[in-house]
């Protein structure tokens, strides 16, 4: 018998932070080097130049620098799509003419995933930026673009976003960031439930028995299809939100079309390299840990 739908929501966003946690644990580092790959990629040859470099100069806490927003960012996040996530997949049945509880294709399920992800996106922008700001404000030191000796905490940079823009400052970036989640998280779902319904498939047992190792395979499958469809756009919003802090900034649009001009196709995947090297670890740690989660607070409520 299915849970009363709060607590299957309580349960969905509860199982959902507990990825997100999982997540950053396991990735932060490798985050740290993209972000900074991508908003100052002519300061580093590549992702061990960047990683050695950045060691050197503020050592091994630099590499983890913003992993407290980073935290409540992917809590936030996680937390807000899986409990989008289920409540769109039910809205997805209701638009196909299902019952509700009848299962979904994977095609469908990634349907849900996309529309989940704006109400992930919007919880997800404010504190993506202050992580991002806090990645990279040694590169916006050294080329000048602030003020040496600014204080880099969470409560600094909240601080300044308030002074100079007010509360709607934290939402620098919200449209390259749902341009980036809606297709992204259609392949992230697509390909985890393609990749889960094969490893089902050629074992002769359900998705949800497939193990451990395919559990965690196909977590970081969907993350490196989301990355390498989404990663262009994930420069862009990285550039806007750091980039700011110096001043307003441009769009999407005049953004994208300004490193286009300026630096060229191949900028838009700078730290690249970092961020497929991260998603096989980060989200397939996300996934073991949401569906393992989930399943147990589902027997809990159940038994």
């Amino acid at each position: 018998m299915a849970p009363h739908p709060v607590i299957q929501a309580v349960i969905d966003f509860s199982a959902g932070a507990v990825g997100g946690t999982a997540c950053v644990l396991s990735g932060q580092p490798f985050d740290t080097a993209k972000v900074k790959m991508q908003t100052f990629p002519s300061m580093y040859r590549g992702f061990i130049h960047c990683f050695i470099s950045t060691f050197r100069q503020v050592g091994l806490h630099g590499l983890y620098k913003g992993t407290t927003p980073a935290l409540i960012a992917n809590i936030t996040e996680n937390a807000v799509l899986f409990l989008s996530y289920g409540m769109c997949q039910d809205a997805v049945r209701f638009l196909s003419g299902m019952n509700k509880g009848a299962n979904l294709s994977d095609l469908q399920k990634a349907s849900a995933g996309s529309l989940a992800s704006i109400f992930s996106a919007t919880a997800l922008c404010p504190t993506e930026l202050v992580k991002c700001r806090l990645q990279a404000m040694h590169e916006m030191e050294a080329t000048g673009k602030v003020a040496r000796g600014q204080k880099s905490t969470v409560w600094s940079v909240v601080k300044t976003v308030l002074k100079k823009n007010g509360p709607l400052g934290f939402y620098e970036g919200l449209t390259s960031t749902i341009v980036r989640e809606v297709p992204g998280y259609f392949c992230f779902f697509g390909a985890y439930e393609l990749c889960r319904s094969e490893f089902a498939q050629r074992m002769g047992t359900d998705k949800d028995s497939i193990g451990i190792l395919p559990l965690m395979f196909s977590g970081g499958f969907g993350g490196a299809c989301l990355w390498l469809v989404v990663y262009p756009i994930d420069c862009v919003k990285s550039r806007i939100q750091v980039y700011s802090l110096a001043g307003r900034q441009e769009g999407f649009m005049k953004t994208f079309l300004s490193i286009l001009r300026t630096e060229g196709f191949a900028a838009l995947y700078s730290g690249l390299t970092p961020t497929m090297i991260r998603t096989f670890p980060a989200n397939g740690a996300l996934f073991l840990a949401y569906e393992f989660s989930r399943k147990f607070m589902m027997d809990a409520v159940g038994s």
